[in-house]
């Protein structure tokens, strides 16, 4: 990561306001890579009058970023504020939604663990409470595990070698970002950076795993990939998760999978093949942090044979699909069963207690 220089070129943010960004949802033109840059940059740098960075916030989401725009505004980022540390294994990078689920449980950290379980490495990252949802995240279930989340990043590193599994804490590996919190907060509603956090990558991983709400958005994500020129994944599947996060759907959940030579292809996963007829009224809770943990807790110590054991059982296949450790998530799903019965998921949650 290097500082902030505080030297710019010609287009503060409120020249493109007045004449780029700033004319309406229709009539707004793009920004060249070039500028989007200078304005990223600038806001890490917290030139802009707040009233001057909500209104080309807003100008941004009116006229929706270009997939060049993200990956300006993510090699920016890369740049000025993530500190990243890589582990000796090389996990899968799961960056959901940072703002979080509010119904449903959140179950990626089980997930992670069972793939951790099995030999596929995982890291997750989040925040705190971050804008607009301001909801549950993985910080948030760990915590009600009793697992250290408030990591410097070179301690996330070790807890993926020792662990399998590791969290990366926004505040400490994204600094920038995170000073970024009220600004994004009055807003109101989501910015690009919500978008560009979830690619932050951290851990410097090889593939990617994260949601979606629309395909086309899967497209741009992809392409932002492509685009950057600081992120090195060179596979991706995004999907269209529960609530916007990294938990695959009961029923039909569209799937977006890239990589580095290949076209993006997308398909479906329906559940009901997998011999799990649950609706995602079944995964519903009412405290999502603490039923989650609690949930995760009972279902990787072999305690639950129900739908939330079937979600977390699929989802860990999934990620250990996403790194290629598996051929099929059949195969994959048959190695997270056996992880939770003979008692594997349940030793790395206490390592991770330990750690």
């Amino acid at each position: 990561m290097t500082q902030p220089s505080g030297t710019f070129g010609e287009w503060p943010l409120k020249r493109l306001l007045t004449e780029v960004v700033g004319s309406g949802p229709k009539s707004a033109d793009d920004m060249t890579r070039e500028q989007a840059r200078e304005a990223f940059q600038r806001t890490l740098a917290g030139e802009p009058e707040k009233t001057t960075l909500g209104a080309f916030w807003l100008a941004n989401r009116w006229k929706r970023n270009t997939p060049e725009e993200l990956a300006a505004y993510t090699d920016v980022m890369r740049e000025e504020s993530v500190i990243t540390a890589e582990p000796e294994c090389n996990p899968v990078d799961c960056g959901a939604n940072y703002d979080g689920k509010h119904t449903s449980a959140l179950l990626g950290v089980g997930a992670g663990v069972v793939a951790a379980a099995a030999g596929t490495p995982v890291v997750v990252h989040s925040g705190d409470g971050v804008p607009t949802q301001k909801e549950t995240a993985y910080k948030h279930v760990l915590d009600e595990l009793d697992v250290r989340t408030e990591l410097e990043p070179s301690e996330s590193a070790d807890m993926v070698d020792e662990t399998g599994f590791g969290f990366y804490y926004q505040p400490a590996f994204n600094p920038g970002i995170d000073d970024l919190f009220e600004r994004r907060d009055e807003m109101g509603v989501r910015t690009f950076v919500n978008t560009i956090e979830t690619v932050a990558n951290p851990a410097e991983a090889d593939v990617h795993l994260g949601s979606f709400y629309h395909l086309a958005f899967a497209k741009k994500l992809t392409d932002l990939i492509e685009g950057s020129e600081r992120l090195d994944y060179s596979r991706a599947i995004f999907f269209q998760g529960m609530e916007g996060y990294d938990d695959i759907r009961p029923g039909y959940t569209k799937v977006a999978e890239w990589g580095e030579s290949e076209e993006l292809e997308d398909y479906e996963i329906e559940t009901a093949e997998y011999g799990m007829g649950m609706e995602s009224e079944d995964l519903a809770v009412d405290d999502v942090a603490a039923d989650s943990a609690t949930i995760t807790e009972a279902v990787l110590a072999g305690e639950r044979e129900d739908h939330f054991a079937d979600a977390i059982a699929l989802n860990g296949a999934f990620r250990m699909y996403a790194r290629q450790d598996v051929d099929s998530l059949e195969v994959g799903l048959e190695r997270a069963r056996n992880v939770i019965a003979d008692g594997s998921a349940r030793a790395v949650l206490e390592e991770l207690r330990e750690f």
